[in-house]
C-alpha cells in the first residue's frame, strides 16, 4: 500500500466542505463540482482537492440503470418514497445518498507515469483504512454480492458493505469518489433499490446484468463498529490524516474563476440527464 500512500501526499491540500448545504443542493451540482475541480488540479491551476458531500434523499442512477425495461415504473416508486434521482457520469449503478451518507472525493492530478485505475481505488482504500485503524477491524476491498452497485473495490467489515468507490477522469484530473453509509441503516437503504429493481425489472431477462439485492449483506459504519459514528466524526478524522501528511490545508469553496466552468459541467450534465430520462 505503499503507493496508494504516496498518491495521498501533497504539500498543499484544498478542503471543501459541502457536507452541510441542506436539501436544496443538488446532486447534481456534486458531479458538475468534481468536473470542474478535475480541469483546474489537470491543468495545474490548483493543488489536490479533497471534498465532503451530503444530499438528502436522493437515489443516484448508473447509466445503464436507465436501460431498465420498466424503468418509468421505478422511478415512480423511488418518487412515491420521497427521493429525487439522478444519473451520474461516473460508473456504476444505482446507490442511496441521504443525510447519514458521506460522500469524499479525492481530486488528484495525473502525473507523468500516469494513475491508472486499480491505483485510484487503493488509495481511496488506504485512506478510509487509516481513517478507521483504530477499530482494529479488517477493512476488505471486494465484490460483496448481494449488494447495490457491486464492484471489485466494495469496501467491508465481516462481509457486509458499508462503501463503494467509483472514478471520474477529465483533462488530466482524476476524482476518486467514495461515499460511506456512516449511520443509520444500511439494509434499509438496500431495501429500496431492491425494490426499485423489481419494479424496473419485473422478472424480464435483460442483455444488461442488475444486481439481486439481499438487504442483509449492507450495514453502515456505525453498526458494524458498534459506534455511534457521526458525518462531522469522519470529516474530522479526514482532516486529522491530511494535516499529519501534508505541510498545509486551505479550506474554501471553488475559486471565481472557476464558476464559469462550473456552469459550463453543470448545463453538460443537465443535459445528458434530460436525454437519459426522457424528460
Amino acid at each position: 500500500m505503499e503507493e496508494a500512500r504516496r498518491l495521498l501526499q501533497h504539500d498543499r491540500w484544498r478542503w471543501i466542505d459541502q457536507s452541510a448545504l441542506g436539501p436544496q443542493f443538488h446532486a447534481l451540482q456534486s458531479f458538475a463540482t468534481d468536473d470542474t475541480l478535475c480541469e483546474s488540479v489537470g491543468s495545474g491551476k490548483s493543488s489536490a482537492v479533497a471534498r465532503s458531500w451530503v444530499h438528502h434523499d436522493t437515489i443516484v442512477l448508473g447509466i445503464q440503470d436507465t436501460k431498465l425495461p420498466f424503468l418509468e415504473e421505478g422511478i415512480e416508486f423511488l418518487e412515491a418514497q420521497g427521493y429525487q434521482y439522478i444519473v451520474r457520469n461516473s460508473g456504476g449503478l444505482a446507490v442511496v445518498l441521504d443525510e447519514g451518507v458521506l460522500n469524499l472525493s479525492l481530486i488528484l492530478p495525473e502525473r507523468d507515469q500516469g494513475i491508472d485505475i486499480n491505483r485510484g481505488y487503493d488509495a481511496m482504500w488506504f485512506l478510509i483504512q487509516q481513517l478507521f485503524a483504530d477499530f482494529k477491524m479488517e477493512i476488505e476491498a471486494r465484490e460483496i454480492i448481494g449488494s447495490y452497485c457491486p464492484g471489485s473495490y466494495d469496501l467491508s467489515i465481516n462481509g457486509k458493505k458499508f462503501a463503494g468507490i467509483s472514478q471520474r477522469r477529465l483533462k488530466k484530473g482524476v476524482a476518486v469518489q467514495i461515499y460511506l453509509c456512516v449511520t443509520g441503516s444500511g439494509s434499509k437503504r438496500a431495501e429500496t433499490i431492491q425494490q426499485f429493481y423489481e419494479r424496473s425489472k419485473q422478472g424480464m431477462a435483460t442483455k444488461l446484468v442488475y444486481p439481486e439485492v439481499k438487504p442483509e449483506v449492507m450495514a453502515s459504519l456505525s453498526e458494524l463498529l458498534g459506534q455511534p459514528l457521526t458525518v462531522q466524526d469522519v470529516q474530522l478524522r479526514l482532516l486529522t490524516y491530511l494535516n499529519h501528511s501534508s505541510e498545509e490545508i486551505l479550506s474554501g469553496q471553488l475559486m471565481p474563476e472557476e464558476f464559469e466552468v462550473f456552469h459550463r459541467y453543470y448545463e453538460r450534465i443537465i443535459e445528458r440527464n434530460e436525454k437519459f430520462l426522457n424528460k
